[in-house]
């Protein structure tokens, strides 16, 4: 700790110590978000994967809507994410 808090946020040690933890909770779901992003696009260009909108992340929402939903894995006993709107 170099002492540089201009806002003064961790001026309690209670409080920054909850700080701490949030931002390294924050920081795991990030890093999963992540994961989450690359994936499919990884596995469609190198898997072979037929993913819709070509496993484009940003894209691949709105394949809900689509007539038959996501299938992801290609199983039918999973839950399909048409059938939960």
């Amino acid at each position: 700790d170099y002492g540089w808090d201009t806002a003064g946020l961790g001026a309690d040690p209670k409080t920054l110590e909850r700080y701490r933890e949030a931002e390294v909770i924050h920081g795991r779901w990030a890093m999963l978000g992540t994961v989450g992003c690359i994936y499919p696009e990884a596995l469609a260009k190198f898997g072979g994967a037929d993913l819709p909108a070509g496993g484009i992340w940003f894209k691949a929402g709105a394949a809900i809507f689509e007539e038959g939903g996501l299938n992801w894995g290609g199983s039918p006993q999973m839950i399909h994410a048409q059938s939960i709107l």
